[in-house]
């Protein structure tokens, strides 16, 4: 069982590959030997990087997969958690790569979630002006979403995400095998991101959750069923990619729930809220938001709620959070745009468009109320 998909993209198209132990493969991928790859044309210098919890995991299989596969492998810890995600770790990838005389034609392999997938990348993405890197994701999370589309990046004390650039993956390589050792607060987290492709671009994806008795920890889910999320996820974010690399439009829609989730885990500290539930109390915020300017209806509204919370997700915000730092914090986001804040909101299950007509006046009564 094994899925592949492909982001189109003019001159720099990838694959997304999805299969069962296929991190044992992961050098055969690279080099073009597994059924069905394409060869990166990569140097034989590899740069892994991971965190201690990960690497303890996974890291002897990829290694001896990439060495297999005729690599010269070195590798580089990082600290664990999105506190860390920032220009001092940074600092110390170029560092390692620096130390192993990495060359223009050599590879950083990400091999973690998304606080290394996002490092990673923009460390590739800046070091001798741009190595490839390939995306090994191996948290639910970044394998339906930080680990397609290329955006890379490290925190500012002031916001996420706010230092950074665009650098597509070579390849993305999803095991969902190693999704069997992730922590179920992380597991429920990423469902919040299957849950807005749902919304925002398929409704098929959205009713099949619908129809799942539990979706609160990966033992109720069956094989098949993953794949169908990982399938339908990734294919979500590659088309919505392929039609709008640079966020010039319509791939603003992807940050359906991040406006108000940004918002809260800087507030946070990102050590309370994690990703995954500041994006579900995001989605409830914005689907309330879409009810009162009358984009979508109060069943929609309702049904997301009711799958955000078979998930084991928040739908509330957390009882200390100033309510006026959450409204100033808002103007400090990416996605402002002219002094305004663009909101990415559903117009019915399967659709969803950006405005900046969301006012105080129309956001602060929905925060109040998710209290």
């Amino acid at each position: 069982m094994k899925s592949v998909i492909t982001v189109p993209l003019p001159q720099r198209a990838y694959n997304i590959v999805i299969a069962p132990g296929g991190l044992d493969y992961l050098g055969a991928w690279m080099t073009g030997e597994a059924e069905a790859a394409a060869p990166l044309k990569l140097g034989k210098k590899v740069l892994l990087v991971s965190n201690p919890v990960v690497f303890g995991h996974y890291g002897q299989r990829a290694i001896a997969s990439l060495e297999q596969a005729g690599f010269e492998v070195a590798h580089h810890l990082v600290p664990d958690g999105e506190q860390h995600k920032t220009l001092e770790t940074l600092q110390t990838i170029y560092d390692a790569a620096l130390a192993h005389r990495l060359e223009r034609s050599s590879c950083l392999v990400a091999l973690g979630g998304g606080v290394i997938g996002d490092m990673t990348g923009f460390a590739a993405a800046t070091w001798m002006r741009g190595l490839a890197v390939v995306q090994v994701p191996t948290t639910l999370l970044a394998m339906v979403d930080a680990s397609i589309g290329g955006k890379t990046g490290v925190n500012h004390p002031q916001g996420k995400n706010l230092i950074g650039a665009f650098h597509q993956p070579s390849l993305v390589l999803i095991d969902p095998q190693v999704l069997r050792s992730l922590p179920v607060r992380e597991f429920r987290a990423a469902m919040a991101e299957v849950i807005k492709y749902g919304v925002i671009w398929d409704q098929g994806l959205f009713e099949a959750l619908e129809a799942c008795d539990r979706l609160d920890a990966i033992e109720h889910l069956s094989d098949d069923l993953l794949q169908m999320i990982l399938t339908h996820s990734a294919q979500a974010k590659a088309d919505v990619v392929a039609q709008d690399e640079r966020e010039g439009n319509l791939r603003a829609i992807l940050n359906y729930g991040h406006t108000v989730g940004h918002a809260v885990e800087s507030l946070t500290g990102y050590t309370q809220v994690n990703h995954g539930e500041a994006v579900a109390i995001g989605m409830v915020a914005a689907g309330e938001v879409a009810v009162r300017l009358g984009w979508w209806s109060q069943d929609a509204c309702d049904r997301q709620q009711r799958l955000i919370e078979k998930a084991g997700l928040p739908t509330r915000l957390p009882a200390e959070l100033d309510l006026d730092a959450v409204l100033e914090s808002l103007t400090a986001d990416k996605k402002v745009k002219a002094g305004k804040v663009r909101f990415a909101l559903p117009q019915g299950l399967g659709k969803a468009e950006i405005t900046d007509q969301v006012t105080r006046e129309v956001l602060r009564p929905v925060l109040e109320a998710l209290r």
